[in-house]
């Protein structure tokens, strides 16, 4: 038996699956200190389930805390960013493109050195371990915890990036080092810039993974937990800690994911209608389709992994302005305070739901003031928002199937331009918590092949075989592992036939890594 959960914004789902079926679910308000949340709506579906807390075999929980922390510019580390570079790559240092107050927050400093590589693998320069000494001393010295190495063309040759970690954790073996081959593709400030992040994030990853395991304890529940990721894989806790910007944006991942998984349908968009905004992305073979453009996280340009969503300021907790415009303002967690029909004072998307007879909830006589007019432009604004969105959404023309999910999804009719069929799935409320349970073990390759001196079927089945091993060290189940996407992308600026080659590779959990993380988790 599984529990999945995801911590939003505004609400806490929770759901429990056993052998592929939904036995109970929840949604309860997300607590100031999360951990309150999590344990509500862990009490609730076991209790709806009538299960004891030794029958869940595996927790599974998506979570907003990396990102807004890193968004919001809190409890973020202290950090310092070494280049391997030299004589090359001074013009652009890092942090030359980062926001002054993001700056501030990190206490921001950076140290280049000798090393890196050409676009064949050639050094630039020997490592200058020397420096790097000198480094390790000074870093010692302004008592920095947190350092992301990062060395031109990483992706295609690794091997400074983790002699220089060697080096640092000789003089400073408590230093959190984030290597930038670990989480970036090939583009060098994009991939120093979510290096220097995942670093900023050390901390609190750790502190973040503490409370979960506290939380499920305090229950009784010593099943193994998992953090979801932004690709719908799952990462063992002690992953986390050290890999927590991977899980940027996991929370609309799960929502498609679960959209796909509860409704049938593995090709076509998604809409999941939250409690603060409506995330738009499509499907492909039952995952995201992944960004291919950089994307800007918090006003820093990244390039890892990130799903292609849409992001529409429309959810149940928006503000209802007198001109019938629709968000992007919202109440957030305070929906059930604040909402005219729970007995608040203000006027709310999901009052205008229950206003027009699309939803049943609250007191709805407290509506009996609202202008009738108001409410036919609050229903035509989130119509509009939500049409434009899924266009946008779109990359060829014709109507494709869209699932609406989420508990704001009732916002909707059943009528939407650009869409073949509307399909609201069974549990579509909790949509983001089954996607977050049923997640499987992934494993990916992003590296650089030369076709003319390696024959493309010879490097694909390299990578597909890297990308295999990828998953089962990361618990995945031998027999269960598929290839799921691959990507070949030809590197025309480069010689030698360079192709960057992309594989990705899924599978379900294996028994033996659940019993093991129990007994570890005991």
């Amino acid at each position: 038996m599984r529990l999945g959960i995801d911590v939003g914004g505004t609400n806490t789902d929770a759901v429990l699956i056993c052998d592929k079926k939904v036995l109970a679910s929840t949604k309860q308000p997300t607590s100031e200190d999360i951990a309150g949340g999590i344990i509500a709506a862990i009490q609730q579906v076991a209790t709806d389930a009538g299960i004891t807390y030794s029958e869940i075999k595996a927790v599974m929980i998506g979570t907003t805390q990396f990102t807004n922390a890193f968004v919001e510019r809190k409890r973020l580390d202290r950090v310092a960013a070494i280049r391997l570079c030299l004589p090359a790559s001074q013009s652009l240092p890092p942090f030359s493109d980062w926001p002054s107050d993001l700056l501030e927050a990190i206490d921001a400093r950076y140290y280049l050195s000798a090393g890196g590589y050409e676009y064949n693998g050639e050094q630039i320069s020997p490592l200058d371990t020397g420096d790097l000494e000198n480094i390790a001393s000074d870093l010692k010295k302004r008592d920095i915890h947190s350092v992301a190495i990062s060395s031109v063309f990483a992706p295609v040759q690794s091997e400074m990036e983790e002699r220089a970690a060697e080096i640092l954790k000789r003089y400073n073996p408590n230093l959190a080092i984030t290597l930038s081959k670990d989480i970036g593709r090939i583009g060098l400030l994009e991939r120093e810039n979510a290096a220097i992040m995942n670093a900023s994030l050390a901390s609190h990853a750790k502190k973040v993974v503490a409370s979960f395991k506290k939380a499920l304890l305090a229950l009784g529940i010593s099943a193994p937990f998992y953090l979801t990721q932004n690709d719908g894989t799952l990462m063992q806790a002690e992953q986390v800690a050290q890999f927590p910007i991977l899980t940027f944006s996991s929370g609309p991942t799960n929502s498609m994911r679960g959209a796909a998984w509860l409704s049938g349908i593995n090709s076509g968009l998604v809409v999941d209608i939250g409690g603060t905004t409506s995330d738009i992305g499509a499907l492909l073979n039952g995952y995201p389709r992944e960004s291919s453009v950089s994307v800007d996280i918090g006003g820093v340009r990244t390039n890892f992994r990130m799903p292609d969503v849409l992001a529409l300021g429309v959810g149940g907790g928006s503000l209802v302005a007198k001109t019938g415009q629709v968000g992007p303002k919202s109440v957030g967690h305070e929906l059930l305070s604040a909402a005219k029909v729970f007995g608040g004072e203000t006027l709310t998307a999901s009052d205008v739901a229950v206003a027009s007879g699309r939803a049943r909830f609250g007191n709805k006589e407290r509506l009996s003031d609202i202008c009738p007019t108001l409410i036919e432009q609050a229903l035509v604004s989130i119509q509009e928002q939500l049409e434009e969105g899924v266009d946008r959404m779109k990359t060829q023309a014709g109507e494709l199937p869209v699932i609406l999910v989420g508990g704001g999804s009732i916002l909707l009719g059943d009528v939407l331009e650009g869409a073949s069929d509307i399909v609201r799935p069974p549990h579509f409320a909790v949509a983001n918590a089954v996607g977050a349970a049923i997640a499987q073990v992934g494993g990916e390759v992003d590296k650089v092949y030369g076709y003319a001196s390696t024959p493309r079927e010879e490097a694909i089945a390299d990578a597909k075989a890297k990308a295999i091993s990828s998953a089962f060290e990361a618990g995945a189940s031998e027999d269960s592992i598929a290839i799921i996407d691959i990507e070949e992308v030809p590197l025309a600026y480069l010689p030698n036939g360079a192709v960057r080659v992309r594989v990705k590779a899924v599978g379900d959990l294996a028994d033996q890594a659940v019993s093991e993380g129990q007994n570890e988790n005991s």
